[in-house]
């Protein structure tokens, strides 16, 4: 064949697999973005916004969420590190690099003339090997006193031994029951504040202030109500108050809503805690008995208060109720008080135990990047109270792609060719943790496979300090278990997708219906 014809061979091959090329490089520039930050070596990465705000951050999520993606593929996988954040609450920068490697080595395989149809049904079968090899190999905790949960907290917690600490201790006041059940996030309950004290406070803050300052700042033994709705009285339309019936009814109302607050205050009330806003002679009538009113609670802080006194949610047509009946709606709390320099409530001493992780922070500049690191480390030590440990350091993922490359021969015909693309995906980890160190990755992990392969440890890795292979689960280097499975399991289903699509083609705009928003307004 000639230079000539060998040339138009290779620019058909390329215009057919434009779809592919152009979402893999996508995907393999979305990776890019993050894999600088993986490991204890790991930088940071500035996200400016285009009035010169800057964020600057470590957290593999706030950069995929945060930077501009214009490309359906990048943006695709952006998605998928949402999912994983919003499912296990960590490794969501394992699994954008994992996804790049993935469908990198995919389209290395089809521009080798591997059929695609065989590259996904090697890599689903690889896929399966992994999780498989990847599950047997979790480790048990032993409750929420065994020291590997610290261990956990602080890798996840990216060395802050005082985050690790309050994690934990947050995790033991909330209980083992509580951390089970799916709908409960340890996450969801840190806070980080500028000029705070590191704590678990045990109870619930409020994120906002009392009403006014004439409103007492402490109370003690107080019966807590939370109204879902606004402190107001019923509204009556615009139109009605113009008519004399209408006007009357508005009265009525009024005199009603304040008989409704009287019923409050003859029962002792002490706190409201309300969704939205409150009406101008509510505050006026509350203040004067001594109540502490807090508006605009956020929806999240408002169930959780709820839960921590016990008191019922109540609707403002609620309030009518009879005082009996209104009872069984109040909370109760052993004390409430503002912290007027964090401009927030506290509620200790409810019904039931509840805790909150404040994390301080000198600057408002770290406030943002502690309280993710926080997060990430409450995420992960639930995630190991749900479904163990495993070594981490990219240890593990390299003794799986060890067991998947055995596993390969029981794949037939060119499919077996889509295993290896599970196998450098499972490379990755430790490849970039160790070049973000300032080593070779190909000569450590080469070190790493002899290592294990002659010991039969599947936890050595290499330590970052000194580039010397090191055994992960003596040096306290622990991952959860379920974030390792989710991340692999979401770079496999971002990869398949990406390697699915052979065309993209732009949707035409949705036209309005006819006879809408036509420019000459009739029938050319």
């Amino acid at each position: 064949m000639s230079l000539k014809s060998q040339a138009s061979a290779g620019s058909e091959v390329n215009e057919r697999l434009a779809a592919l090329i152009s979402n893999a490089n996508a995907v393999r520039a979305i990776a890019a973005a993050v894999e600088g930050t993986l490991g204890p070596k790991g930088l940071d990465t500035m996200l400016v916004d285009r009035f010169g705000e800057v964020v600057i951050t470590n957290d593999g999520v706030t950069i995929l969420t945060t930077m501009e993606a214009t490309h359906p593929a990048a943006k695709m996988v952006i998605n998928v590190a949402k999912a994983q954040e919003e499912e296990v609450g960590d490794g969501t920068t394992t699994t954008t690099v994992m996804a790049g490697a993935m469908v990198g080595t995919g389209l290395e395989l089809v521009l080798k003339g591997v059929p695609v149809a065989r590259v996904i049904e090697g890599l689903r079968k690889g896929l399966q090997f992994a999780l498989e090899a990847l599950a047997a190999k979790a480790l048990p905790l032993d409750g929420l006193e065994d020291p590997r949960l610290y261990q956990v907290a602080l890798i996840a917690g990216r060395g802050h031994e005082d985050i690790a600490s309050l994690v934990v201790e947050a995790a033991r006041l909330v209980g083992e029951d509580e951390l089970r059940r799916p709908a409960f996030k340890l996450a969801d309950i840190v806070v980080a504040e500028e000029g705070a004290e590191n704590q678990v406070f045990r109870g619930v803050i409020i994120s906002k202030s009392r009403l006014n300052r004439q409103m007492p700042e402490r109370l003690e033994k107080v019966r807590v109500l939370v109204v879902d709705d606004a402190l107001e009285p019923e509204e009556i339309e615009e139109e009605a108050l113009r008519t004399e019936a209408g006007f009357a009814r508005y009265l009525a109302l009024q005199e009603e809503f304040k008989r409704n607050l009287k019923k409050l205050i003859d029962l002792g009330v002490g706190l409201v805690l309300v969704d939205r806003g409150v009406a101008d002679i509510a505050e006026e009538i509350l203040t004067d008995a001594g109540i502490m009113v807090v508006q605009r609670v956020l929806n999240r802080e408002l169930r959780r208060a709820a839960e921590h006194t016990g008191a019922k949610p109540i609707k403002r047509t609620g309030l009518k109720k009879s005082p009996e009946e209104l009872e069984r709606y109040l909370g109760w709390a052993e004390e409430v008080f503002e912290e007027e320099k964090l401009e927030k409530v506290f509620l200790r001493g409810g019904g039931k135990p509840m805790a909150t992780i404040v994390v301080g922070a000198a600057t408002a500049e770290v406030v943002g990047e502690r309280e993710r690191i926080a997060k990430d480390a409450a995420a992960a030590v639930q995630a190991a109270i749900r479904g163990g440990v495993v070594p981490g350091g990219g240890s593990v993922e390299l003794a799986v792609a060890r067991e998947v490359e055995r596993r390969k021969s029981e794949v037939r015909g060119m499919a077996a060719y889509g295993v290896d693309c599970v196998v450098e995906a499972l490379k990755r980890p430790l490849a970039q943790i160790v070049a973000n160190a300032g080593f070779n990755p190909l000569e450590k992990i080469g070190d790493v496979i002899a290592a294990q392969a002659a010991s039969g440890k599947d936890s050595l890795g290499i330590d970052c300090d000194t580039g010397e292979i090191k055994d992960m689960v003596e040096a306290g280097v622990l991952d959860p278990a379920p974030v390792k499975r989710h991340a692999l399991k979401a770079a496999g289903e971002i990869a398949e997708a990406i390697l699915r699509i052979d065309t993209i083609i732009r949707k035409k705009e949705d036209k309005p219906e006819s006879g809408e928003g036509s420019k000459d307004g009739g029938a050319g």
